[in-house]
């Protein structure tokens, strides 16, 4: 882990340790930026998740899916 010394604006910081529950500066900061980290394969995964569900909504291809 790197140690860097940075401005961070105290209202932020506060509202996103609301947000996620988190009690120091450090757990927070580092929460926050592994969500953002992790956004773009959730967000990858709901699409997914959407294209699955309209397939099994489809009745021709439910009606040959493999059973």
């Amino acid at each position: 882990m790197t140690k860097t010394l940075i401005d961070i604006d105290d209202a932020a910081l506060a509202a996103a340790a609301k947000e996620l529950g988190t009690k120091t500066k450090v757990e927070t900061v580092n929460r926050a930026l592994a969500e953002i980290a992790g956004r773009r394969a959730r967000l990858a995964f709901v699409e997914h998740m959407r294209v699955a569900e309209d397939d099994l909504a489809d009745t021709e291809i439910m009606r040959n899916a493999w059973r």
